[in-house]
């Protein structure tokens, strides 16, 4: 499986239309694959993917506010920063993350087709029976594999920032159910300011699907404005995890 399928995820969740609609040329890509990062996620492994047809968001080591981060710019753009790893579903604990954006994108909506932009996402993808696809995700799944070499996973779950839903919504993707985002954060009160996050993701996953998860695969960071047109940036920390399983140390993102 290709970096657990987040490159299929990505197009699914935030593409306007999924052959891509943007028509201007994009960033470089050998530019940006060899953009530095900080010294936590060039340990952890991540990496960068872009799609055809789409500007790329910048991804970047930058220092915000005294912290070491991955800044992401995104100009009428969508990318993501992404790597693998292998949670078993009884170690599934506490997710941990950090991220400070300075506006939100008060035109976007992530219940709406063309509206689908987030000015900061951190996306978690999980194994499962697809084989209980519905015929529209089977197809929405053959087509992810066309258009990126990754078929849709079983399952992804999302924390985003969203100006028009509440903290603690479960927003549907307008495309597929099988991409489920929980509201972590909404409005400006918060803006300009590191925001840190302990999560517990066996909880949530169970509150967004309605099942057990399955392990998890996968993980991605996501600041992208292609369906509003629009330009966002954002700061990321590192992200790391705390098993379930009792005396057990923190698990870093690798």
């Amino acid at each position: 499986m290709q970096l657990a399928c987040l490159g299929s995820v990505a197009m699914l969740a935030a593409c306007g239309h999924l052959a891509g609609s943007v028509t201007h040329s994009p960033e470089n890509p050998a530019t940006i694959s060899a953009t530095p990062m900080p010294a936590w996620a060039q340990q952890q492994g991540w990496q960068h993917q872009n799609f055809p047809s789409k500007r790329h968001t910048i991804y970047r080591a930058d220092k915000k506010q005294g912290r070491e981060a991955v800044r992401a710019q995104s100009d009428r753009a969508m990318s993501v920063m992404r790597k693998t790893l292998r949670v078993e579903p009884a170690d599934l604990g506490q997710v941990h993350f950090s991220w400070l954006t300075q506006a939100d994108l008060l035109q976007a909506d992530m219940a709406v087709r063309d509206g689908d932009d987030a000015v900061v996402r951190v996306v978690l993808t999980f194994e499962g029976d697809r084989s209980r696809f519905s015929l529209r995700n089977q197809m929405l799944s053959e087509l992810a594999m066309s258009l990126t070499g990754e078929p849709l996973p079983y399952a992804s779950l999302m924390y985003v920032w969203c100006n028009t839903r509440q903290t603690g919504e479960i927003i549907t993707n307008p495309r597929t159910d099988r991409i489920r985002k929980l509201v972590v954060e909404s409005g400006t009160t918060n803006l300009g300011k590191w925001l840190d996050y302990q999560r517990d993701i066996r909880a949530d996953y169970i509150r967004a699907f309605g099942e057990e998860p399955g392990a998890l695969i996968g993980m991605a960071l996501m600041t992208d404005t292609d369906n509003t047109q629009s330009k966002a940036t954002a700061w990321y920390g590192p992200i790391s995890f705390t098993p379930a399983t009792a005396g057990s140390a923190a698990i870093q993102a690798r």
